[in-house]
């Protein structure tokens, strides 16, 4: 059944939302799975239209969903931001790193590609921070938190943490952070325990 309503709550961190029906009646839930891959974030306010269908629990919800009416962004409702503040703890953990890495070197040279992978990771994680400020500023798709997590691990939280600070990105989400500096953590770890491994020959 192809029915239309207006968006009345989004939360776009997560990707899902409710429906007002137009012709009244409880919310739907809507999942941004179901609208067209490559179209503009919805908002709250949009009218949309979908078909109606039920989820195995028996709860209505919409697919195969299309925005016919998107609000401009000068029409939104926004709330005001709290201001961004600079951190110096992400420099910090940078340069601690750094100091570690080269007393390590000290002691056991390291492989030529550890520069390589950190450097490159952090240079796409940057990168991807980027593409992902642009996106959400355009009501694009966004890079999924999960990626840019992904890229912390294998090596890259040097870029992201410059690309929150430079860009202004990413800092006030407390989940965000949280799981961020898990993965540095895990990150850390992994170089502490490759490293002692790989000197491990070397000094029975």
């Amino acid at each position: 059944m192809r029915m239309k309503g207006v968006l009345t709550t989004w939360n776009d961190d997560r990707g899902f939302g409710f429906v007002a029906p137009a012709v009244g009646g409880p919310d739907v839930f809507v999942h941004i799975s179901a609208f067209p891959e490559g179209a503009l974030r919805p908002v709250e306010g949009d009218e949309v239209g979908y078909e109606l269908e039920f989820s195995p629990d028996g709860k209505p919800r919409a697919a195969r969903a299309q925005t016919l009416r998107h609000v401009p962004a000068p029409a939104r409702v926004r709330r005001p931001n709290p201001p961004q503040r600079s951190s110096r703890l992400g420099y910090v953990a940078i340069l601690a790193f750094g100091c570690i890495v080269f007393v390590r070197a000290l002691v056991h040279p390291l492989p030529f590609w550890v520069a390589v992978l950190y450097g490159g990771a952090s240079v796409v994680t940057f990168i991807a921070y980027a593409v992902d400020k642009r996106a959400a500023q355009t009501d694009n798709w966004r890079v999924p938190e999960g990626s840019l997590l992904a890229l912390g691990v294998i090596g890259g939280w040097p870029g992201a943490i410059v690309a929150q600070q430079v860009l202004r990105h990413k800092t006030l989400k407390a989940s965000f952070q949280w799981a961020f500096w898990i993965s540095v953590v895990v990150n850390v770890l992994g170089f502490a325990a490759l490293s002692w491994l790989a000197a491990l020959p070397s000094e029975l």
